[in-house]
């Protein structure tokens, strides 16, 4: 199931464009163009994640800020022209989990929206499973229907980060920087290998298809036969 992320964003170019650059990642958004919407929508409590700008018509975004931390806890990143240590000091101390000044790359953006979305995860339970696979995260082992699959330690860490994604569009992006790390200088399409590695211990083994091309965004597992 994808994260849904709320945008309170007043400047409909940005909050578009925002929007798109998420939905091909694979998140649910939902846009608020002022602070008395957005604040309407955070409390319904169905986002997983708010973006918030500072700078909003009707209620400005450290109201709303201030409003929602009084019944939830929901990550909330603050959108801003504004870069002065205060005004970072007032939103994070206000509750605020992150904060990024406008003009932003959209690549950071990402990378702190998958960041704070990780910490509100509860940690697993060592096995994950899909489709008969079973991965336990403590032992290291992989099954098919009971079956051993043996694995090196970079398809095991791919898998695994897919499994923990379960039913979530992954980008090769995302992809390359939770399994292989920020500083990763290897060829670009270091995925696309090792999900053909993948494949060919799994799909090709056991006939099945695990793990899922989304063309031109990136790869998901789908718990089907």
């Amino acid at each position: 199931m994808s994260s849904k992320i709320l945008i309170i964003e007043d400047e409909e170019k940005i909050a578009r464009f925002v929007e798109l650059e998420l939905g091909y990642e694979g998140y649910t958004t939902t846009k608020a163009f002022d602070g008395r919407t957005g604040l309407e929508l955070a409390e319904t409590g169905e986002f997983d994640l708010v973006l918030l700008d500072i700078m909003l018509p009707q209620l400005s975004g450290m109201e709303v800020l201030r409003r929602i931390r009084r019944t939830s806890s929901v990550p909330i990143i603050m959108l801003t022209a504004r870069d002065s240590v205060i005004d970072k000091v007032s939103g994070l101390d206000s509750g605020a989990s992150d904060y990024i000044t406008k003009p932003f790359a959209i690549e950071e953006l990402l990378a702190r929206i998958r960041s704070a979305l990780r910490k509100t995860m509860p940690e697993d339970s060592g096995v994950l499973s899909a489709s008969g696979l079973v991965l336990d995260t403590g032992r290291r082992t992989v099954t098919m229907m009971g079956k051993p699959i043996d694995l090196t330690k970079r398809e095991f860490d791919l898998l695994h980060f897919l499994l923990k994604n379960k039913g979530i569009v992954i980008s090769r992006e995302s992809l390359l920087e939770n399994v292989w790390g920020f500083d990763f200088t290897g060829e670009t399409n270091a995925v696309d290998v090792y999900v053909r590695f993948l494949r060919g211990k799994i799909d090709e083994v056991f006939d099945i298809k695990l793990i899922h091309t989304v063309r031109g965004v990136g790869y998901v597992i789908k718990d089907e036969r």
